[in-house]
């Protein structure tokens, strides 16, 4: 990155800032990219858990398929999930806080006894469903927080601090060179003027 600036003290003044901001920033925001690297390792794992969960939980009901053909599809319905956010490393997360669900009436009597126990077992199956889906969706925001984060951590460390530390350099070196040259101009002016008394 080609920095703009000027060979003169004020443009080294607000070089010299701005690069002390980012020397002072830069282990912040490696800590927010280690931290938000291993919330999306968690994230990962537990929706990976949940979705073995779930597949598993299906499988210990197989034999039951051809009760489940009539079981009423309607008796059981979800109505709402209730989320709530929590910022993990500055990053607002969907927390899961309770799903409400609505089951319609259905006569005890008349209906296989146990459906009960199936709205119970289809209540676990769609909490997991959903809780795996916002593990999901909570691994995509942080692994999006946390690519912005290395770019930003790149940037600073690859491009911007090295691009300032050389032009505060070829600063330096340029007000030392036009030190120099005054100074010798003045040798010279005073050698002159030396000569000419002698003279």
């Amino acid at each position: 990155m080609a920095i703009k600036f000027q060979y003169n003290k004020i443009a080294l003044q607000q070089l010299d800032k701005q690069l002390k901001i980012r020397v002072r920033a830069l282990p912040t925001i490696k800590n927010k990219e280690a931290a938000l690297r291993m919330e999306v390792k968690k994230a990962k794992n537990k929706a990976n858990e949940l979705d073995s969960n779930l597949i598993s939980e299906m499988k210990t009901y197989d034999g039951m398929v051809g009760l489940w053909n009539e079981f009423d599809k309607e008796l059981l319905s979800v109505d709402d999930v209730i989320l709530s956010t929590k910022k993990i490393a500055g990053v607002k997360i969907p927390i899961l806080d309770e799903i409400i669900f609505s089951v319609k009436k259905y006569s005890f009597f008349d209906s296989p006894e146990w459906f009960p126990d199936g709205i119970a077992i289809l209540k676990n199956l769609v909490g997991i469903a959903i809780e795996r889906e916002l593990f999901f969706v909570k691994t995509g925001l942080l692994e999006h927080a946390r690519r912005k984060t290395t770019q930003k951590v790149n940037l600073y460390e690859k491009v911007q601090i090295p691009g300032f530390e050389e032009a505060i350099l070829k600063i330096k070196r340029f007000m030392e060179d036009e030190e120099n040259l005054s100074k010798s101009s003045q040798k010279i002016v005073k050698n002159r003027q030396a000569m000419e008394v002698e003279a």
